[in-house]
């Protein structure tokens, strides 16, 4: 458990964040109160393996963090500047060994990120008082510790932990209805398919001895299909197993926490490139403008080009968010958007566009209320983005070695980024039936986007999942234009071919 003693602030330094937080609050930032703890870097490196709360859960991947981060900093290839949790009150870590400049911008940062989490919409679902909660899950865990044995619940949150993305994050925005099919109620029943026909030739066109025959066999395949579970399908993966299988309660207990900790950490995944972005905009904007000093600015200049140097072939959500917000506010300031500017066909004329509309600032906050990743790429990464900061496709060649440009077509690099983007990078993987073939089966299907999964993780996550379910798991999944089933009966994984003589789940997922 991470313990520490604070530091104290040095007076310059708390004089300098009183004047951030207000001159924030000028531009229009709107955020939590923000409370700063200033740690030595192995309280730091303690708090960042927990993911920036003082209490978790007792489990091995902190303490094997804790000593990624520990020989990161020994070796000097990277060290902590700020970290920030998303609460109410919001909490912030410094390291004392930053230098002033470093400090203020920090501060500055995190009142972005802060302004972030109160106003976008994707955090506002969010438990606000996390900070508690997770020290409820660390106390929960230990005694399930103390009663069934260190072994057997880290075992066991082991397979919780490599199934935690298994959500619907969505799921907290919409309501899906109820999956439980006892409570749905029946469909009318639709007549029989019929070819169009005049009058005096429909009974031999649709003769009705097989119209009768067509509508049996319909209704025969509706009642296999009439007590299904769950009853349309679900992507809330983790939710359906603790509703369906048959766990002690104290395994449905450390479930049920890497859920509901999953559901918090989602938007943060969902919104990197916007969240870094908008923290890095207004560090920017604030220290740029107000608060470095003439000696400082080499040492400001220095650390901001580090947090938004992009080499060519990587991603850096800090580089993309910053310069399309910037390119937002630029664009709604000068009108370069509409059905006049987009019809607009001389390029010398699109280049020097300006209305003088100076409607950018608001852009921004409006963006930064509503959109996340997904749809602010798909958005406002327009080709002459890409062109301008020369955003393209890379890759090694295979026989030098040396990095090539693969593609400057602005639809591919679009595509590629949004693939990465897109439900946090992981599949889309649904429940289509609990009981496949009336045996208490489980059958996942995975809905392709363009995307195939990874075959050795699929039967590993199979594997994880019989040991929660304790029956046969199926996974339907596309590789290479093919529909193959994947299955694990607690003995051995094998994958077939989908066919039409084998037995179909209760839902079909594209």
């Amino acid at each position: 458990m991470a313990t520490h003693t604070l530091i104290p602030f040095p007076d310059e330094l708390l004089a300098a964040k009183k004047q951030i937080r207000e001159q924030a609050r000028t531009y229009g930032l709107d955020f939590f109160n923000v409370i700063f703890e200033m740690c030595d870097y192995e309280q730091m490196n303690q708090l960042a393996s927990y993911g920036g709360f003082p209490q978790r859960y007792p489990h091995w991947r902190w303490g094997m963090e804790y000593e990624r981060l520990r020989k990161q900093h020994f070796y000097g290839l990277g060290r902590i500047y700020e970290m920030v949790i998303n609460n109410d009150p919001c909490y912030a870590y410094l390291q004392e060994s930053n230098a002033l400049v470093d400090q203020k911008l920090v501060i500055a940062h995190v009142y972005g990120h802060s302004d972030f989490f109160k106003n976008n919409l994707w955090f506002s679902k969010t438990n606000r008082k996390m900070m508690d909660e997770m020290a409820n899950h660390s106390t929960h865990v230990r005694k399930h510790v103390e009663k069934h044995g260190q072994d057997a619940v880290e075992k066991f949150m082991d397979i919780c932990l490599s199934l935690e993305h298994l959500i619907d994050p969505l799921s907290m925005f919409l309501k899906r209805g109820d999956n439980d099919s006892a409570h749905q109620e029946p469909k009318r029943e639709e007549p029989a398919a019929k070819f169009k026909a005049k009058d005096y030739l429909d009974r031999w066109i649709n003769p009705p001895e097989k119209l009768e025959a067509q509508a049996k066999k319909d209704r025969e395949e509706k009642a296999k299909f009439r007590h299904a579970t769950p009853a349309r399908p679900t992507r809330d993966v983790l939710l359906y197993l603790l509703q369906h299988a048959r766990l002690e309660d104290w395994q449905m207990d450390c479930l049920s926490i890497v859920r509901e900790e999953s559901y918090y950490f989602a938007p943060q995944g969902m919104t990197k490139v916007m969240n870094e972005g908008w923290a890095s905009y207004w560090h920017s904007t604030l220290m740029t403008k107000h608060f470095v000093d003439a000696k400082e600015i080499i040492d400001y200049a220095d650390h901001h080009s580090g947090t938004v140097h992009m080499p060519p072939g990587n991603f850096n959500p800090y580089k993309i968010g910053i310069e399309l917000f910037r390119d937002i506010e630029d664009r709604w300031n000068k009108g370069k958007f509409g059905k006049e500017y987009e019809e607009a066909q001389n390029l010398g004329e699109k280049k020097h566009w300006d209305k003088g509309l100076g409607l950018g600032r608001e852009k921004i906050f409006e963006v930064r209320r509503v959109y996340n990743d997904v749809n602010f790429i798909d958005e406002f990464l327009t080709p002459e983005f890409i062109e301008k900061h020369k955003f393209y496709q890379y890759g090694r060649d295979p026989h030098t070695g040396q990095l090539r440009i693969l593609s400057r077509d602005p639809v591919r690099i679009k595509q590629t980024l949004l693939y990465q983007l897109t439900n946090m990078g992981q599949p889309f993987i649904y429940v289509a039936d609990g009981n496949y073939c009336n045996r208490h089966e489980l059958y996942l299907a995975h809905q392709h986007n363009g995307m195939d999964i990874e075959v050795k993780y699929a039967i590993e996550t199979l594997k994880n999942l019989w040991r929660i379910w304790q029956r046969p798991v199926h996974l339907q999944a596309k590789i290479d234009d093919d529909m193959i089933l994947f299955s694990y009966d607690g003995v051995q994984a094998r994958q077939q071919a989908i066919h039409d003589d084998l037995p179909k789940a209760a839902h079909q997922v594209g």
